[in-house]
């Protein structure tokens, strides 16, 4: 495992109304959600950034207003018209 610090500047934890040790267990989903919605992680690798399951990972997207399935314009388009 790999440790990674970063400095986050004091009024960002103001503006979060958030507490620095809540903040450093949240970064990792965050990071994890946003890495999976970008296409940069696969579900069961963001899964293991979150420090999670693939399942709970999925089930948790909710709260951040993605979407677990991963879908290509072209993709979207097909099923429409073939809806």
């Amino acid at each position: 495992m790999i440790t990674i610090s970063l400095q986050v500047p004091e009024e960002s934890l103001i503006s979060l109304k958030a507490q620095p040790d809540a903040f450093a267990r949240e970064l990792p989903m965050l990071a994890a959600v946003k890495l999976f919605e970008l296409g940069k992680l696969s579900s069961g690798r963001a899964a293991q950034l979150a420090g999670m399951t693939r399942v709970e990972f999925l089930m948790q997207l909710g709260r951040y207003q993605v979407s677990p399935f991963v879908l290509d314009p072209e993709t979207l388009a097909a099923d429409v018209a073939n809806a």
